[in-house]
């Protein structure tokens, strides 16, 4: 009986002319016709409503037709019995998947079903707040086995008889959970039939919640069994569905009023930390509308974010509507009943309704509070129907990967790597960089033709993730990714194996494994913002590195650069190395894993915000002079003055990069949504440079530019740090495509290997490219890698004793590296320097010919040449001048200069009295008395 139950309604309501022909039965039960004269008693309000507006209906999208499908609930009053009305309630609405645990139904409805009710605190009087219905002063009217009405989007408002001003509708909440005469899930059946018959290896690891699933079923959060949050803080929800009945000023809007919304850096501008009320009454509320029909079955609330007011709401009611003008507030069956709310203003605080309310919005009523009437919330639901909006709906993606769709803890993580490897060994290798503060060790993945070998010309890549451990969706990405790389291989995708054959790529998913551990505990939503961001040791483990910029900005100061300080592959400092220094230890292991490895491109994956980010991550601190003139400017002022100091040399390409990924992602390059928590500071475009921003000093960013070859950009995912385990589906397919293109671009640019005329490679030998003042250096095997803008360059290898080799070298638009080798010839740099250190390195004057020495300099000479001849005598015994004979063992270290080879050359200088004085003049060193000398000179390695 239970499916034709379910099926009667639906396969009869769009037909609006014969819904009456099944409706007679609820007339006679339902004697209402005495309170409503204005309808007929045979006929419900929403049949009427549904004829009135009939003539409409090509007006709108298809997809909002579904709106008017308004799923029935068991709270409100009906005219079958209970099995048949929980029969026909649930059958069709299991699809969605949304259920309650008996025993946590059973744990709220008794501890909030009999809350004591105070009228003149908790109830806002009838004068000052005619929305909040008063349920004790008006009898409640019979109600129909729907809810309210449903209005769908571009319609005129209800008519007059819909909304009776002295009428109120009650929930009728039972105070125990529906048993036995619910049915088991819908449609769970055949879906574990789906899992247990899948072939792949990774079958075990996947979760249970399929495509189309509403709720959790992860025993990650503290919301399994619970819905999934509606998208508040993750701005699926937008600005114009959130609705107040006031705000104190314009930077504490409705709007403002999402979850985890953090404030701006001055608390008095138009992006506060939460939606405040314009007085402390009892009259406000705060609604939202889900534009759908849904399943409301909690809400989560918190406090303002302020370093300077403690403002909370402790206690409130809600109310649900379908047309925004009919509101039910909820209730036990007789009074409405009173929700607690926070204690503090930061904590998240889960309020889980005894049984889910249906309906499209939803509002909240804050009574009681600290401070001022402040709050940010997030709503738990699960939507029933398509969204109203035609094209809303057309953003909506489902993956078609099947891949494993949940969060996984550090065990989960580490068994489905080894899965993954299992499943493809001959393309993966697992590995550890190192520890954490707790021990545990960090994981990286290794993805190549030929794992656990670098080979010649083949560019390192790298993507890491967790460096917040509260930032999880790029740890989930990276698992994602090395499913789907594997899967894609086995299955012959061209671009993935052209990737993978090419490119040896690396992947870190968890750089902080401490931090997830205590932000998993607390769930998706209930974790605040900071909780799990630092390490074990307190430490900011993507802040933690050398500051570098500083070493390099100062030396350009003072124009040491590059002959004394070099503009690439700037040494760390010695005081950063200490055993006793404040350094992390998941940064010791980077550090030792970045030396290691040749990374030429990498990113770094965050959350919190929806965008990418790239270097100077530090802002450049003003000049000398323009100290004080910019100190009457404004922080924006200064930067717009002067962008080319906080830029790299490689500005140009880094945005190149940056673009690259953002262009491919699907949300991030939308400009009408606006930045996560002020104003889209990337004008739209989803990129900017991390210290226009969020300037921080000693980033994992700018130590990697300034330190290594590698290219290292940050990449927001989200608004939300913790999103819902159902949201990674529609994460993934918005990634993809991004994390994709941007391996890709590792292959742009030029390479080659730098070897000598003898075919060996020379190692650390510097690229030049002219215009750009940053060099790169080639890897232990010779091999170099330069990422380059399309374009022509002029391209320069030196080496330490080899001539330097100039090549002109084109970059194209197609992906690909334009090959550029370099063979160096050998030089006599090395003899040079060896003669001028006989001379103290100092610099030798040339002295025109002819000209008179003066009465002082020949002074000079004449007592520099005393001390030369006293010196000369004292060695004398050893080795006498014109001696010929060979060394002995005693005088070669100190009249010759050793090397490893045995191949050497005799130079003879002869100087003259004329030449030699001038010389001395000229160097300010002792000229040897002797007119001829020998040097012993050799030219090995």
């Amino acid at each position: 009986k239970h499916p034709k139950a379910t099926k009667k309604p639906k396969e009869k309501q769009p037909k609006a002319t014969k819904k009456p022909k099944e409706k007679p039965p609820k007339a006679t039960k339902k004697p209402s016709g005495g309170k409503r004269p204005k309808i007929p008693p045979p006929t419900q309000p929403y049949e009427e409503e549904e004829r009135y507006w009939q003539p409409e209906r090509p007006l709108i999208p298809p997809p909002a037709e579904k709106d008017y499908d308004l799923p029935e609930t068991s709270r409100i009053a009906s005219p079958y019995d209970e099995e048949e009305e929980r029969s026909r309630t649930y059958g069709e609405r299991d699809k969605g998947k949304c259920y309650w645990l008996a025993d946590r139904v059973a744990s709220h409805s008794a501890r909030g079903a009999h809350l004591p009710r105070t009228p003149s605190r908790l109830v806002p009087s009838p004068a000052a707040s005619p929305e909040p219905p008063n349920l004790k002063s008006d009898p409640p009217i019979p109600t129909h086995d729907r809810l309210l009405p449903l209005y769908g989007p571009g319609r005129r408002n209800p008519p007059a008889w819909s909304n009776p001003p002295s009428a109120t509708l009650a929930l009728t909440l039972p105070l125990s959970p529906p048993g036995a005469g619910k049915p088991k899930k819908g449609g769970s059946s055949k879906e574990e039939e789906e899992v247990d018959t899948d072939d792949d290896k990774w079958a075990e690891e996947k979760t249970k919640e399929r495509k189309g699933e509403c709720g959790a079923a992860s025993l990650n959060h503290v919301l399994s069994g619970s819905a999934p949050p509606i998208g508040m803080e993750s701005h699926r929800i937008e600005d114009d569905q959130i609705l107040a009945s006031s705000m104190l000023r314009h930077g504490l809007g409705a709007q403002r009023g999402r979850l985890n919304m953090q404030a701006g850096s001055n608390e008095d501008d138009f992006f506060d930390g939460a939606w405040c009320a314009e007085d402390d009454t009892r009259a406000h509320w705060i609604e939202v509308d889900t534009r759908r029909t849904t399943k409301f079955t909690g809400v989560i609330t918190q406090g303002r974010d302020s370093q300077i007011h403690d403002d909370f709401v402790t206690a409130f009611y809600v109310g649900f509507s379908n047309d925004s003008q009919n509101w039910v507030m909820y209730s036990n069956g007789y009074e409405e009943m009173l929700f607690h709310g926070n204690v503090d203003k930061d904590t998240p605080v889960l309020t889980e309704f005894p049984e889910p309310v249906v309906a499209r919005f939803i509002r909240m009523y804050p009574q009681i509070w600290n401070g001022s009437l402040c709050m940010r919330l997030e709503v738990l639901g699960c939507p029933l129907s398509t969204v109203s909006s035609y094209y809303s709906q057309q953003n909506e993606v489902t993956s078609t990967d099947n891949l494993d769709f949940r969060h996984h803890s550090y065990k989960d993580m580490r068994q489905l790597m080894k899965v993954v490897n299992e499943e493809c060994p001959s393309i993966t290798r697992i590995y550890n960089i190192g520890k954490s503060s707790r021990g545990l060790k960090i994981y990286a993945m290794e993805i190549s033709d030929k794992p656990g070998e670098h080979e010649l010309g083949e560019p390192e890549f790298r993507y890491t993730a967790g460096l917040h451990g509260n930032e999880v969706l790029g740890r989930e990405l990276l698992l994602l990714l090395m499913q789907f790389l594997c899967k894609e291989y086995q299955d012959g995708n061209p671009r993935v194996r052209s990737l993978v054959t090419e490119t040896r790529i690396h992947l870190v998913p968890s750089l902080n494994p401490d931090g997830y551990e205590i932000a998993s505990q607390a769930g998706s939503e209930l974790g605040n913002w900071a909780l799990g961001h630092w390490n074990e040791e307190g430490y900011d483990i993507f802040e933690n590195f050398p500051d570098l910029a500083s070493v390099l900005w100062a030396a350009e100061e003072r124009k040491w650069v590059p002959h004394r300080v070099p503009n690439h592959h700037i040494p760390i400092p010695e005081h950063y190395l200490a055993e006793d220094a404040h350094v992390a230890v998941e940064v010791r292991a980077i550090l030792a894993w970045m030396e290691k490895t040749p990374f030429v491109l990498g990113a770094n994956f965050h959350g919190g915000e929806k965008l990418v980010s790239y270097p100077y991550d530090m802002a450049r601190p003003p000049r000398e002079g323009e100290g004080e003139a910019a100190a009457g400017r404004s922080p924006d002022d200064y930067e717009d003055e002067n962008l080319e100091a906080q830029e790299t040399p490689d500005h140009a390409i880094f945005r190149w990069l940056a673009i690259s990924y953002a262009s491919a992602h699907l949300t991030m390059t939308e400009t009408f949504r606006g930045g996560c928590h002020t104003q889209d500071m990337t004008n739209g475009m989803g990129i900017i440079s991390g210290a226009k921003w969020h300037p921080r000093v000693g980033s994992l960013n700018d130590f990697s530019y300034l330190h290594t070859n590698c290219l290292e950009l940050s990449v927001y995912l989200g608004c939300d740090k913790f999103p819902h385990a159902s949201e990674l589906q529609q994460e993934w397919e918005n990634n993809k495509e991004s994390l994709l293109t941007f391996m890709e671009q590792v292959h742009r640019g030029i390479k080659g290997v730098v070897t000598d005329q003898q075919g060996d490679p020379i190692a650390n030998a510097t690229i030049i490219v002219g215009g750009i003042n940053h060099n790169m250096k080639t890897a232990s095997s010779g091999d170099y890698w330069r990422i380059l803008n399309p374009g022509e360059y002029r391209v320069v290898a030196r080496a330490e004793g080899y001539n330097p080799s100039v090549k002109t070298c084109t970059v194209l638009y197609d992906i690909g590296a334009t090959q550029c080798n370099f063979i160096l010839s050998r030089s006599n740099w090395k003899r040079i320097r060896e003669i001028m250190a006989m001379n103290g390195n100092r610099p030798i004057r040339r002295i025109p010919p002819g000209r008179p020495m003066t009465p002082q300099e020949r002074m000079r000479l004449r007592q520099r040449m005393r001390q030369r001849m006293r010196l000369r005598q004292q060695i004398s015994t050893t080795f006498a001048p014109w001696s010929q004979l060979p060394p002995t063992a005693a005088t070669w270290e100190t009249e010759t200069y050793t090397e490893l080879e045995t191949v050497t050359e005799l130079v003879t200088e002869l100087v003259t009295e004329a030449e030699a004085g001038a010389w001395e003049v000229g160097t300010g060193t002792a000229q040897p008395l002797t007119t001829a000398e020998t040097y012993t000179v050799n030219f090995g390695d």
